[in-house]
């Protein structure tokens, strides 16, 4: 993707140099007018299409030098690496990466300490009784709790990844302790974040809210009689969107073709076939009605009278007639993660939430020769994974070709931001809420996607665009219109002049330098953009914000504010080089 244009060349809110900055909200048709703004993020990313090759300009050693041992000698390099690797990069963060390097500081964060649980903290916070049984109250609080308080950023940032590949959402959940459901299906998502795919795809699989969401709990043997079949949903989904995907893949990720055309990986029988598969499980209690919602953190089981007899086969391996449920799916899941398809196919998207929305081919075949092994014959090894992502050559020296980069989704800037000035809640409390609203607040909330096809298809290409127009993904412009630019910066300008709840920001740091808007501007710019914004925007944010008098507490204040609203409205502040 190619850099956005200056804040200049789009309409910026007018800052009188005594007034309070973040007086009056924005609409579509005032103030950082929504239209023009979304309109330039669009073109903040035209292009056509690129590649990484070419000399290295980052500046961290030669073209043919390994990532995978090297430290970043400037303080930009680090902060671009810790907002692809987490979510925010503070002058702490910064210092260890380039003392310890790149990959050191992922080991130290593979063996973070898990925080605590989202299933106890909900617990512990009375969310387990009966006036809570069909409540989601108090699971966005324990979301925003670690996303934005839990020190294992890394762990987090995957987590959020692999929640909008295997999606359940809370607006699918018609069941008792639809909370704690969905508490418990984070906390699995993070248990095996580190670990392999195939015990990831059978937490997944075998999750009660999973269960729920995709119609598997509960999910009979067909029946002659009332001509009852199997259902279909999540044997579908396990291929099409957990697995495999739609179309035979080469192992860069491009589709093989035969003839010109695409071939499919699997038919309408082979779901059928699956589906027999998925039958006799439900949840590990005899009571889930009852006033234990502890089931709800311990994976399915099957009974024996619900299951589907005779022999199976999943795509073309046969599953004898003798193999009990737990005895099928293994073969099933096991066939399914073995397909070559499951490297390209998971680690390209993986990419996409962690680096750039339209990775090469060559970019996407190294990470998937990963996912097959990991250098030691174990496939599906994630850990590994995720290290060849965010090590490979192509995140660590970007090209300046049109189809490097990715739009920040809304999610991940909130978070940014708040944990670059320090947003906690002293009374535990965490209460930001539900922002789905796109006209209010971001249009994008944790675990609360419209379908199981998440916020974004990982093959979005936006249309009306020079994105459009060269064929280039870029999955989180589909959350991109007037009314979420609008929503976002009224949700961001309220947050940032006054906090939320008891969760207020700590500007210590940025105040300090307060005096020098130039200093403050760029000081802001490293930390959220890693030297990612053009010199033109920062002239011109500095000198918006240069024009607040700074000559008392209260117009030091404003000033930052100021700052902190302009940066996050900047188109290129919100792509991520």
């Amino acid at each position: 993707m190619t850099a956005a244009p200056p804040l200049a060349e789009i309409e910026s809110p007018a800052i009188a140099a005594d007034a309070g900055p973040l007086a009056s909200p924005l609409t579509a048709s005032s103030g950082v007018a929504a239209a023009a703004l979304s309109a330039s993020l669009l073109a903040a990313c035209g292009g056509g299409g690129g590649d990484a090759s070419g000399p290295d300009t980052s500046g961290s050693g030669n073209p043919g030098s390994n990532p995978q041992t090297s430290t970043p000698p400037t303080d930009a390099q680090a902060a671009r690496f810790l907002a692809q690797a987490g979510f925010a990069a503070s002058t702490a963060d910064i210092a260890t990466v380039k003392s310890i390097g790149y990959s050191a500081w992922l080991d130290q964060q593979f063996a973070a300490p898990r925080s605590q649980s989202h299933y106890d903290w909900l617990s512990a916070k009375g969310y387990n009784v009966e006036a809570y049984r069909f409540s989601l109250a108090g699971v966005d609080a324990t979301l925003w709790r670690k996303l934005i308080g839990s020190p294992d950023q890394l762990r987090q940032r995957v987590v959020l990844a692999l929640s909008e590949i295997f999606v359940v959402s809370m607006n699918g959940l018609p069941i008792s302790w639809p909370g704690l459901a969905t508490g418990a299906y984070v906390d699995m998502l993070e248990s095996n974040c580190f670990g392999s795919f195939r015990a990831l795809l059978e937490g997944v699989t075998l999750s009660p809210a999973m269960g729920v969401y995709l119609a598997m709990r509960g999910n009979r043997k067909e029946d002659p009689k009332t001509g009852r079949q199997p259902d279909e949903n999540y044997a579908r989904e396990v291929m099409q969107l957990f697995t495999i995907g739609l179309t035979q893949l080469n192992p860069d990720g491009t589709p093989k073709l035969s003839g010109g055309k695409s071939t499919d990986t699997y038919t309408l029988a082979q779901i059928t076939e699956l589906a027999r598969v998925f039958t006799g499980w439900d949840f590990d209690t005899a009571a889930p009605n009852g006033a234990d919602p502890s089931y709800m953190k311990r994976p399915m089981v099957n009974t024996a009278s619900r299951f589907s007899t005779g022999a199976k086969k999943v795509l073309d391996v046969a599953i004898p007639d003798t193999a009990d449920g737990a005895a099928a799916m293994k073969i099933a899941l096991d066939t399914l993660v073995a397909h070559p398809n499951v490297g390209p196919f998971i680690g390209r998207q993986l990419i996409q939430r962690l680096v750039c929305s339209s990775p090469s081919a060559a970019y996407v075949q190294r990470v998937a020769a990963v996912f097959d092994n990991n250098g030691q014959g174990q496939r599906g090894d994630l850990r590994a994974v995720i290290r060849a992502i965010l090590l490979d050559a192509e995140a660590r020296q970007p090209s300046t070709g049109p189809a490097t980069g990715k739009l920040r989704e809304p999610v991940v800037r909130l978070i940014q931001w708040a944990r670059s000035v320090n947003l906690s809640s002293p009374g535990d409390l965490w209460a930001i809420g539900d922002t789905s609203n796109p006209a209010t607040r971001l249009g994008q909330s944790p675990m609360r996607s419209g379908s199981v096809f998440n916020f974004f298809r990982p093959g979005y290409v936006p249309p009306n665009s020079q994105l459009g127009a060269n064929a280039i993904t870029a999955p989180e412009f589909q959350l991109c219109n007037e009314s979420t630019v609008a929503g976002y910066l009224n949700f961001m300008q309220s947050l940032i002049g006054n906090g939320i709840g008891d969760m207020k920001p700590d500007y210590t740091a940025d105040l300090a330098v307060a005096a020098d808007a130039n200093a403050l501007v760029q000081r802001l710019a490293l930390l959220m953009t890693g030297g990612g914004l053009a010199d033109a925007t920062v002239a011109t944010i500095a000198t918006a914000v240069g024009s607040i008098k700074a000559d008392t507490d209260a117009g030091k204040l404003n000033r930052v504010k100021a700052a902190w609203l302009l940066l996050m409205a900047a188109p290129d502040y919100q792509v991520q080089k």
